[in-house]
């Protein structure tokens, strides 16, 4: 299950500029984007299936630093991880000793990991449009342009603030992922090591590269 949304996701120190009150959806992303150049907070993730009944559950981290290096780790209840380098993106099976590496060009073109790591230009890879108030959060609703996507849309929630506080992503299967991110740390200084991967002895390596 997390392999799935893995594969899905795949400047200084700026201040947060005001937000009035009133700013809907698609400004704060814009604000956010342009405002953080890195980021790091923890994550609850919820899986449901078409029907809306409980898949899975999982705790983790993510971290970025655009544009094109992430890393998420999944710490309950498995162990795995995904990082993307800025050219290669990384998927590793601690389990399985296993990784899958992929160009990442390829891999961001039309996948949640590029609305937060990718470039500000939004609008070449995805339709994006308000997606209303709901829990106390600003929406924004992005369907990607791409038809070979694993995903049919993509909803991100901002608080009060501002600040990223959920993703939801539907699949072509109808699952529902819903991430919840907590203790969001922006523009504070990320150890580039965070962003390289090698595989370890006796690690399986499938895919470009291997």
């Amino acid at each position: 299950m997390a392999s799935r949304f893995l594969q899905m996701l795949a400047g200084g120190v700026l201040a947060l500029l005001p937000l009035a009150a009133d700013a809907g959806g698609l400004d704060k992303l814009h604000r956010f984007l342009a405002t953080t150049a890195s980021a790091r907070a923890d994550f609850h993730q919820t899986v449901l299936d078409a029907k809306g009944a409980l898949v899975q559950r999982a705790l983790g981290t993510m971290e970025f630093q655009r544009p094109g290096r992430f890393r998420w780790t999944y710490v309950k209840p498995y162990d795995q991880l995904i990082v993307g380098d800025g050219q290669k993106l990384w998927i590793y099976d601690r389990d399985l000793k296993q990784v899958t590496v992929r160009n990442l060009d390829q891999a961001l073109g039309s996948t949640p990991a590029a609305l937060l790591a990718g470039s500000n230009d939004l609008y070449a890879s995805f339709s994006l449009k308000e997606g209303g108030e709901k829990d106390g959060l600003e929406w924004v609703e992005a369907v990607p342009k791409a038809q070979d996507t694993p995903f049919q849309r993509v909803r991100m929630g901002f608080d009060a603030a501002g600040l990223l506080a959920a993703m939801e992503l539907r699949d072509s299967f109808g699952q529902t992922t819903l991430l919840r991110f907590s203790n969001l740390q922006r523009n504070s200084p990320l150890d580039p090591g965070r962003f390289k991967f090698a595989p370890p002895p006796g690690t399986d390596v499938i895919g470009e590269g291997s």
